[in-house]
C-alpha cells in the first residue's frame, strides 16, 4: 500500500481495521495487528463487518426506493463494492453521493474512485465538526437539503467520546434534512464480550480508534427526533434476511426518517 502524506502509518485506523476485516488490501501492519487480537477473542467479528456491510447496502436500496436521490455518507471509509453510489445508482443512475472521512487514506482512494465523476464527491473532513461539513456542502451545491437526503453514519459513532457530543453531530443533520429525509447509523452495544471490550480498550488507547460502548437505550437515543422504521434499533442481524448468528461483538443498527 502506498503511503500517503498526512497519515501516521503507526497509529491504528478503523477505517484500515474494518477494510482488513473485510478482506481489503489497503491497511497496515499495525491495524492488522490490531484485527488479529480482536478475531483472537472473537472470531465472529469478520462475519459481523460483513453483517453491517449488508445492512448498508440494504438501507442505501431502501432510502433509494423510497425516492430519496442524495446520500452523505459521513466516517465512508475504504471503498469496499457495492459502493453507496453503485446501490443507489442502480435505482436512479442520477443520485448524488458525497463521501466524507477524516482518514487520508480514505479520501486518496475515493479521489481514484470517482475520478471527477459527476454527481459524486469526496470530503476530507471530521464529522466532530458537523456544522462546517454541513456549510461547505451547501456552498459548493453538492447537497441541496431543500430536498431529502439519506445521511448515513455507519460505525462511526462509537468513535465519538462523551465530550464530544455525538447526540449533538446527529442532531445538527437532523435539523438541516428535509422533510421526508433517511438517518442510517450503526453502533456498538455494551453487551458486547467483555474480553473483546477490555482488549479493544487496551489497543486503541488514545488513537483516532478508541470505542466507546454504549448502552442500547443510548443507542436509540439518536433516534430522538426521528421516526423509526423497521425494527427500529436493533442488533444488526435482526435487519437482515435469515437466521442469522449472534455475534460476541454487539453492534446495532438504526433508520430513522425525517
Amino acid at each position: 500500500m502506498d503511503r500517503v502524506p498526512g497519515l501516521n502509518p503507526n497509529v491504528p485506523s478503523s477505517a484500515r481495521i474494518y477494510d482488513y476485516m473485510l478482506g481489503g488490501k489497503d491497511n497496515y501492519d499495525v491495524d492488522r495487528e490490531v484485527a488479529r487480537r480482536m478475531l483472537a477473542v472473537a472470531p465472529d467479528t469478520r462475519t459481523l463487518a460483513w453483517f453491517i456491510r449488508k445492512f448498508l447496502v440494504m438501507a442505501v436500496q431502501q432510502a433509494a426506493e423510497a425516492g430519496i436521490r442524495q446520500f452523505i455518507d459521513l466516517g465512508a471509509g475504504i471503498p469496499t463494492s457495492p459502493n453507496v453510489h453503485e446501490v443507489a445508482r442502480k435505482v436512479d443512475p442520477s443520485a448524488t453521493v458525497v463521501y466524507i472521512d477524516n482518514d487520508p487514506v480514505v479520501r486518496a482512494h475515493c479521489d481514484a474512485l470517482l475520478a471527477n465523476a459527476p454527481g459524486l464527491s469526496a470530503m476530507e473532513a471530521d464529522i466532530r465538526r458537523p456544522h462546517e461539513i454541513i456549510d461547505h456542502l451547501k456552498a459548493e451545491s453538492l447537497i441541496d437539503f431543500s430536498e431529502p437526503v439519506a445521511v448515513l453514519l455507519i460505525g462511526v459513532l462509537h468513535y465519538v467520546m462523551d465530550d464530544e457530543k455525538p447526540y449533538d453531530i446527529v442532531a445538527a443533520f437532523r435539523d438541516a434534512m428535509a422533510p421526508g429525509s433517511q438517518f442510517v447509523f450503526t453502533h456498538t452495544s455494551d453487551e458486547t464480550n467483555a474480553e473483546f471490550k477490555s482488549r479493544s480498550h487496551e489497543d486503541t488507547n488514545k488513537s483516532p480508534s478508541q470505542v466507546v460502548y454504549r448502552r442500547p437505550d443510548q443507542i436509540a437515543a439518536f433516534l430522538d427526533g426521528f421516526e423509526a422504521i423497521g425494527p427500529g434499533v436493533a442488533p444488526a442481524q435482526q435487519w437482515l434476511e435469515g437466521d442469522l448468528p449472534k455475534t460476541q461483538m454487539v453492534m446495532y443498527g438504526g433508520i430513522g426518517r425525517k
